[in-house]
């Protein structure tokens, strides 16, 4: 007779293995980032969320949660150091076993370099879809902007924006899952799949949209959104700041003003990060309209799965409410 706990002994060693597997620990920096990993993860675990919602990417103190979940992790995806300069010190410190994903970096991404200047008018690119034309501007320029006191890399890091983007990274996050995790690798690889599928559709859909767009005469308050409007052939005129890490000189203040009544401006976009109070002034002796705002990473969506396509959808229902009334 078999004793009771042999029989349990003998029940346990009989379970597969991959029954006791632990997916791996993943961390991803922003929230759109941390969507599109969710998505590939969906089924098998969640990554962690690393700068919380209403945070600025660009300089950020880690709560003990999230240098614990560095410390922990199997995998960071993050988009770039030009993003989140601050990054590169924990990552080398407290992650320094995981491994590093620099979206920026991989081959599949496309980079396109920061604009020069307060205005962009001279950047006509409404019907670039394939960006391979810009590939010969991308080499050794030099920014020098109206002296706005911060300091970038060679690439513009707001690369999220473009969905063709979200759609390779997908594929490159579910390989590199699929190599820390070979037990769940087609299940990786299946969500990948499916999430690329529906940006297809999503991108089909945003294009449609923007379609009824075109003409379009729009101020940003950061540069951040040059990959969506390079997408979708909507240009913005300018920007009020160079990054939402800096304040606007007066030069470029200046510059922009000039440019409402050049161009016919006919809305400005603020951020939810910052006071509407600057966008207000700047414009407070035109027609502009200032109540309008546009996000670049979807501070008010919720976190998760759904919130990067969400976040595009939003960018293109912000630009809806630049079109002129009949």
């Amino acid at each position: 007779m078999v004793r009771p706990a042999l029989l349990t002994g003998l029940t346990l060693c009989l379970l597969p293995v991959y029954s006791w597997a632990t997916p791996p620990r993943v961390v991803a920096d922003i929230a759109p980032l941390h969507s599109i990993v969710a998505q590939v993860m969906s089924g098998v675990g969640h990554p962690d969320l690393l700068v919380q919602p209403g945070a600025s990417p660009h300089s950020y103190s880690l709560r003990p949660s999230e240098a614990e979940a560095l410390a922990q992790a199997d995998v960071v995806f993050w988009i770039s150091e030009e993003l989140s300069p601050w990054l590169e010190s924990p990552l080398e410190n407290l992650a320094s076993s995981a491994h590093k994903v620099e979206m920026l970096e991989l081959s599949a991404t496309i980079n396109h370099p920061f604009r020069e200047g307060a205005t962009f008018e001279s950047h006509s690119h409404a019907d670039e879809s394939n960006h391979e034309e810009h590939e010969e501007h991308e080499e050794h320029e030099e920014h020098n902007d109206d002296h706005d006191d911060h300091h970038h890399g060679e690439h513009d890091p707001h690369a999220w924006l473009d969905p063709m983007n979200g759609k390779a990274w997908a594929g490159h996050i579910a390989q590199i899952l699929s190599r820390q995790d070979p037990s769940n690798a087609e299940t990786y690889q299946k969500n990948a799949q499916a999430f690329q599928a529906s940006l297809d559709k999503l991108t089909v859909s945003l294009s449609e949209r923007a379609e009824h767009l075109k003409g379009i005469r729009f101020i940003v308050f950061h540069d951040a959104y040059q990959y969506f409007e390079r997408r979708f052939g909507l240009p913005a005129a300018g920007a009020i700041a160079l990054s939402d890490a800096s304040d606007p000189s007066p030069a470029r203040i200046r510059e922009i003003q000039e440019l409402v009544s050049k161009l016919g401006v006919t809305c400005a976009f603020t951020e939810p990060q910052y006071n509407p109070g600057l966008v207000n002034t700047i414009f407070e002796r035109s027609e502009v309209n200032t109540v309008s705002v546009m996000d670049p990473l979807g501070v008010d969506i919720e976190i998760g799965a759904d919130h990067y396509a969400e976040l595009l959808n939003r960018l293109m229902a912000s630009l809806e409410q630049c079109r002129p009334q009949s």
